[in-house]
């Protein structure tokens, strides 16, 4: 009876403990697959921002930027999730894919550029605590966004240039061409304010204010405050010159010293806190080295095999080591748009030939004809006829003029593509109470 008591007790006691370790472990997966945000089509879970947290929060510390609170920063990360979100199910309705064979030639590219081989790139990311295939889902997301950006937003931002002319002259006019390396804090408005969006927006702008006052880090508010996309890395605008800024920025972000902030500044956006992180005096003089060159271009194609093009080029070459005349060769063979003018191909600059056409050239001296050399469009041969130095400043400030106007405008339409889009989209929050 005793034994029986016993034996029926422990089982009990089995069954009660296996019931408890499978209810802990159903509750620990369900916390783990909890979805705390359902954005129009696609969620949100408690694991996607837990990971992305803890690995923000990684690269924080190594840059050795202070970490805002645990609830600030998932705020924060949780915003960005969303709008993540919401341009990845609108570049996947409208059919913008990065294949396997593209995004595993960016991820060689990645490596390369640190100098490392694709094992050894990997066994880095292992011991940062990035799992490979992670990184590499989020680096296709990340070329994903920048071509959806690119269609939608920046493709459709047109310069004139009138526009180019009436930045050079307000340039002149006001002569001040120092540059500016800023950063920001946004606190973003929606596009129909009600006075209790600005209410909130003015609450939250001056508790960035006591907490800057109070010996915060501009980068760290910036984390624990911003609505700006580069929030969490400081908010950080590099260079700009001042024709790249709107007129009100750069009228207050002029009298601040370096190292100090403006007092807060409303946009079209929202409101905006600059920080001056240095100032320099912009050059805009621009002394480059050209040549005047001509060449013979042979394009091997399906009648023309690679090998037979080679013997064609040197039999070229040999004739006009015999003195045959370079421009009536060029005529009579260069598969160049050039061969009706000699093979002449004008004054180049730096740049705007191929790495292996220009380092060919850059060896030549003055009449030199080289031997045949292979690029990417077929075999050479190249005459450098002449070199100088040219003042190319007029140009380059136009293109300068062009490329900040762009961006300024880009980056403008950018953010208010993005609110838009926020704003319009169906999100729920399930983890208010959280934060």
């Amino acid at each position: 009876m005793n034994y029986l008591s016993r034996t029926t007790l422990a089982g009990v006691l089995l069954t009660t403990l296996s019931v408890n370790l499978m209810a802990a472990e159903k509750a620990a997966i369900e916390k783990m697959d909890r979805i705390i945000a359902v954005v129009d089509q696609s969620v949100i879970t408690e694991r996607e921002l837990t990971d992305r947290t803890e690995a923000i929060k990684a690269q924080m510390l190594k840059k050795g930027a202070e970490v805002p609170p645990q609830d600030i920063l998932q705020k924060q990360i949780l915003e960005r999730l969303i709008v993540d979100s919401l341009q990845l199910q609108l570049a996947g309705q409208t059919g913008i894919k990065i294949d396997d064979a593209q995004l595993d030639k960016t991820i060689e590219r990645i490596a390369e550029q640190n100098n490392l081989t694709m094992p050894a790139f990997k066994k880095a990311l292992q011991d940062d605590g990035t799992n490979f295939y992670k990184f590499r889902e989020d680096i296709r997301n990340d070329i994903i966004i920048a071509r959806l950006r690119e269609r939608e937003v920046d493709n459709k931002v047109n310069i004139s240039e009138a526009e180019i002319d009436n930045y050079l002259t307000s340039q002149e006019s006001q002569g001040d061409l120092d540059e500016f390396n800023m950063s920001q804090i946004l606190i973003r408005l929606p596009e129909d304010s009600s006075p209790e969006d600005i209410q909130k927006a003015r609450a939250r702008t001056e508790q960035v204010i006591k907490a800057l006052s109070e010996g915060m880090t501009f980068e760290q508010a910036s984390a624990s405050f911003s609505d700006a996309p580069n929030a969490l890395e400081g908010g950080s605008l590099g260079w700009r010159s001042g024709q790249q800024m709107p007129a009100q920025f750069l009228e207050i972000i002029k009298t601040v010293e370096a190292g100090g902030v403006t007092r807060p500044i409303r946009s079209g956006s929202g409101v905006h806190i600059l920080k001056l992180n240095d100032r320099r005096a912009s050059n805009n003089s621009m002394i480059v080295d050209q040549t005047h060159v001509r060449h013979i271009l042979l394009k091997p194609n399906e009648i023309l095999s690679d090998k037979e093009a080679r013997q064609k080029i040197d039999g070229i070459k040999e004739r006009l080591d015999h003195g045959t005349a370079f421009e009536d060769m060029a005529r009579q063979y260069s598969d160049d748009g050039s061969a009706s003018s000699g093979g002449d191909l004008g004054w180049l600059n730096p740049g705007d030939t191929v790495p292996v056409f220009e380092k060919a050239m850059s060896e030549l001296a003055i009449n030199e004809i080289s031997a045949p050399i292979r690029s990417q469009f077929g075999w050479h041969i190249i005459q450098v006829l002449e070199r100088r130095k040219q003042d190319m400043s007029k140009e380059s400030k136009r293109l300068k003029a062009r490329q900040e106007i762009r961006a300024r405008k880009a980056e403008e339409a950018y953010n208010d593509w993005i609110r838009e889009m926020r704003d319009k989209a169906f999100v729920e929050l399930r983890l208010e109470d959280k934060f």
